[in-house]
């Protein structure tokens, strides 16, 4: 029996939303086709079949939601009070909380993460929805003293940028979006969304349930479609005012470049090589399941994944002991295999990139001590990998120094602390990072020292839209989550009053 043939139960609510024949644009608050007509597939990474077909939108398809995005902006929608939009905020948390099963069938069809794993995720969204509402009502400015002759009155306020353009990535869609609508609710802004050609669903399903809980037409707008068609014209529309990107450096490289036609604002959460520092006093019973989910939740498809696990000489043994017997507990399987703890990664051309850097790595004299192969029998039809761990690695290999985004975990040993801070310094990214210590001053000495955005401390991948994170160096810069975030969605106006 072949995987498609087995009977994985999929929701009644998803199944309907599946079995459109095209998936439309969303502008204006309708579903409508791409100007051109064409479509694209997707397929579900699990099966290798084809799932959906997408509207394929193009420059002219940009144009038409930047323009819906710019008439709400314009339109009743500024009229709304923060009280409004809280409450807006906060019918959407209610809704989706009615849908969330739907949303997260969907999102197991189409990017491959376990739905078992997409569960878990519901208390994030909350928390994320929560935290949007309660800065719709915290947007202020300032009265200030001022140097001025004169009975003059000098104050702040915080406006909205305007059309927001946000270039969603395919590895966590369904949460991820909603950084940039969250936001754009809050704040009074519009947005036009443009997802990953390989899991755009989600997002599609989503616009639909802003506007079934009132948010008017055009405030929020998708355009399916190639990074190198859609993504560009968004990039590059010089009626766009900001971009919130979360993808590749690379592809970060070209958003900024596009961005110069009007000055875009940015936000960058780009790519990371993050090293997950294991000191000789960790408490092995939790560093060792902590950093290898700090690598193989979403099959490794997290930007800020803890892929270089450095652990301190004396344990090095016992870590690599305890790490390949906690492998073993974990199931590779379909997304709607209840009993599935990974599933497949997103397509054949990442599941091929995987596998190269796994023969890189060899090449290199790295030692496969575990995985390393395409999954073959009733998965070998999906993009299934093997969870791989390399031992003996050093910091100038490839698979210590490329993101991979994959399954794919090395290990590098190091005598002290200072040595595990320039080995995890030694790196153009700066995105996550972790260390497991019982030792607090020496914790902290990690913390201080490693250059990046995000530091946990005897955990990994705990992300609070109160705290916030972002990177350095080549993973990007602007903050997802805390007040920082909501103020690039702000621009401050200086106002001076003579009485």
């Amino acid at each position: 029996m072949t995987i498609s043939q087995q009977n994985f139960a999929l929701c009644e609510q998803a199944q309907g939303f599946l079995s459109r024949d095209v998936q439309q644009l969303v502008i204006d608050g309708q579903r409508v086709p791409a100007a051109s007509g064409q479509t694209l597939t997707t397929v579900n990474p699990s099966t290798g079949e084809v799932l959906a077909r997408l509207a394929a939108g193009e420059q002219a398809d940009v144009d038409r939601a930047v323009l819906a995005a710019r008439k709400a902006f314009h339109g009743p929608w500024s009229t709304w009070t923060p009280y409004q939009r809280q409450a807006l905020l906060t019918r959407i948390a209610q809704v989706l909380d009615e849908k969330f099963e739907e949303l997260i069938h969907i999102e197991a069809m189409d990017m491959g993460a376990p739905v078992s794993r997409l569960r878990n995720t519901k208390p994030a969204l909350t928390k994320m929805l929560s935290f949007f509402a309660s800065q719709a009502a915290n947007i202020s400015g300032e009265t200030l003293m001022n140097g001025i002759p004169g009975n003059v009155t000098t104050m702040t306020l915080k406006a909205p940028v305007g059309v927001i353009g946000g270039i969603i990535p395919w590895n966590g869609p369904l949460n991820s979006q909603f950084w940039i609508i969250g936001a754009v609710l809050a704040s009074g802004c519009t947005a036009v969304l443009k997802p990953s050609e390989d899991a755009s669903l989600s997002v599609l399903r989503v616009a639909e349930i802003l506007h079934e809980a009132g948010t008017p037409a055009g405030v929020v707008n998708v355009v399916t479609g190639l990074g190198k068609e859609a993504g560009h014209a968004l990039a590059a529309h010089p009626d766009v005012d900001r971009i919130a990107f979360t993808g590749s450096t690379e592809t970060g490289r070209r958003i900024i470049e596009a961005s110069t036609v009007n000055i875009k604002k940015l936000q960058l959460e780009l790519g990371g090589k993050s090293a997950d520092i294991v000191c000789a006093d960790a408490d092995l019973d939790k560093a060792v399941p902590g950093a290898a989910m700090g690598v193989f939740a979403n099959s490794g498809q997290i930007c800020f994944a803890g892929t270089r696990v450095l652990v301190q000489r004396p344990i090095v043994d016992e870590f690599t002991e305890r790490l390949l017997a906690f492998m073993k507990t974990l199931r590779v399987g379909h997304s709607l295999d209840a009993a599935a703890t990974l599933g497949p990664v997103i397509s054949q051309p990442q599941l091929d990139k995987v596998l190269s850097y796994i023969d890189v790595g060899r090449d290199e004299g790295a030692e496969l001590l575990c995985g390393g192969q395409r999954l073959e029998g009733e998965l070998e039809n999906g993009y299934f990998l093997e969870p791989s761990v390399f031992g003996g690695v050093t910091n100038e290999m490839r698979i210590a120094r490329e993101e991979i985004f994959g399954p794919v975990l090395s290990i590098l040993p190091f005598d002290d602390v200072d040595e595990a801070i320039a080995i995890a310094n030694d790196s153009e990214y700066g995105l996550g990072g972790a260390v497991w210590s019982q030792n607090l001053s020496s914790a902290l000495r990690v913390v201080h020292g490693v250059h990046t955005g995000t530091m946990w401390v005897n955990c990994y991948g705990y992300i609070d839209p109160l705290v916030g994170f972002g990177g350095t160096r080549l993973s990007g810069y602007g903050s997802k989550g805390s007040a920082a975030h909501m103020d690039t969605y702000l621009y401050s106006k200086s106002v001076y009053i003579e009485l």
